[in-house]
């Protein structure tokens, strides 16, 4: 098991140039467990996660890793901890899988380090774990926007980070294959302590793999805990403006939501 770091958001807020997204934010990440962001588009789920991970400064309050700043930390060094997987990356034209993947091995090499067993067989096993291996050779322009998505979580599997943040890592991916992504986080975060942090669409999706829901409204945290505490009935049509009926899943017991539409389709006995 991994050293269990803390992360905790101390009345943050942030934005872009002069647009306020983020208003005073107070979360403590709870270490070791699978938290997922949820809310309405444009909430500032996304953001958050930026800010988190560094890629965004904040207006006031700060981001402690372990008590403190992560924007005082070097960079190789937060590198190693804190992994982040944007919603949208961007590979170098004509990259093949094998040397993007590779890259997520950077953090553990200092100037004079060189390439080691240790980093192939984290190499080989992000691409096995994600079933890219067959991908090697095949340049990420190529593949499928599904093929692409299981290739950049692998890169960032091979990081190897304690903390690992994730912006709808299910995008572009069928059902079947967004099962097996989280299942997989699931696993790493059983095996290895790896505190994960995501944005998720899915509500139902949220509840089922997550220890901790964290529910946004207009920047701002409306609810946080255990999905039986966040998922109810209020707090999704607050969030959401969803009516919906809550029941059990049952598949994993977790709480499961009935979206209520205009619309009903009713079979006749």
């Amino acid at each position: 098991m991994t050293l269990k770091h803390q992360l905790i958001l101390d009345n943050l807020t942030a934005g872009y140039r002069d647009k306020t997204i983020l208003k005073n934010i107070n979360i403590d990440i709870s270490p070791g467990q699978i938290t997922s962001i949820i809310g309405a588009n444009a909430c500032g789920k996304s953001t958050l996660l930026r800010t988190m991970s560094r890629l965004l400064t904040p207006y006031k309050g700060q981001v402690l890793l372990d008590g403190k700043s992560i924007h005082n930390a070097p960079t190789r060094q937060l590198a190693q901890t804190l992994g982040l997987l944007p919603q949208s990356p961007i590979a170098p034209e004509g990259i093949t899988v094998g040397d993007l993947v590779s890259r997520g091995r950077h953090p553990h090499h200092g100037l004079m380090s060189r390439w080691s067993k240790t980093d192939d067989e984290a190499v080989a096993k992000a691409l096995e774990t994600t079933k890219t291996t067959e991908l090697l050779d095949r340049e990420v322009d190529e593949l499928s926007g599904g093929q692409r998505q299981r290739v950049w979580i692998a890169m960032a599997l091979a990081q190897e980070t304690d903390i690992l943040l994730l912006d709808e890592p299910t995008t572009f991916l069928d059902v079947a294959h967004q099962i097996e992504v989280l299942d997989l986080l699931v696993e790493l975060n059983q095996s290895r302590g790896t505190t994960i942090v995501l944005v998720l669409h899915d509500l139902n999706l949220a509840s089922r793999y997550s220890d901790q829901l964290i529910a946004m409204q207009q920047g701002q945290i409306f609810a946080s805990g255990t999905p039986e505490l966040v998922v109810t009935e209020d707090i999704i049509h607050t969030v959401f403006g969803l009516h919906s009926h809550i029941i059990s899943d049952p598949i994993s017991g977790a709480p499961m939501v009935l979206p209520i539409g205009r619309h009903k389709r009713v079979t006749s006995p």
